[in-house]
């Protein structure tokens, strides 16, 4: 298998967690395909494009650099699906190939969890919340900068799970 050593999407480099890099093979053709585990950041930042400027370095220092096209995959761990036709598929004679009746894909999820991902990029999200409360308690959480709220649930929130 074709190992992958950097990844660089329009310009900018990402981290990957796991990657799987092959030929595909149906009835129509050859593509290239890409998956890659990455952190849901870089999902939310690029779900939005269908073709995104590619540069795959690979471990034996060739580069490949490619416009491909993006389909994110729901479920699991965060990840993109990236791919592009080939016409001539001599210079990757080395890939592994997938033909489209086969039963074998590469699983690039195996021996990674979300928990790992998220000690290496936190999604931040914002919430609001609806509570009732005292005057004293509304007023006091009013005179409050929201930087400071955000410190105050963050550790009532962990000191919470720890008990």
């Amino acid at each position: 298998m074709v190992g992958i050593k950097s990844i660089k999407i329009d310009g900018e480099s990402i981290h990957v967690f796991k990657s799987a890099i092959y030929i595909f093979e149906s009835s129509s053709g050859f593509t290239l395909e890409l998956d890659i585990i990455v952190s849901e950041i870089v999902v939310k930042k690029y779900k939005k494009f269908e073709n995104l400027i590619m540069e795959i370095e690979l471990e034996d220092g060739r580069l490949i650099n490619s416009i491909m096209h993006l389909k994110i995959l729901s479920g699991g761990l965060p990840q993109l699906n990236l791919f592009c036709e080939l016409n001539d598929i001599q210079e990757y004679d080395d890939f592994d190939k997938v033909n489209e009746h086969d039963t074998w894909f590469p699983n690039i999820e195996e021996g990674i969890t979300i928990e790992e991902i998220r000690k290496v990029e936190m999604p931040i999200e914002e919430v609001s919340l609806k509570l009732k409360l005292p005057i004293d308690q509304v007023e006091w959480l009013k005179s409050q900068k929201k930087g400071a709220l955000n410190e105050i649930f963050q550790a009532f929130i962990s000191d919470y799970w720890k008990s």
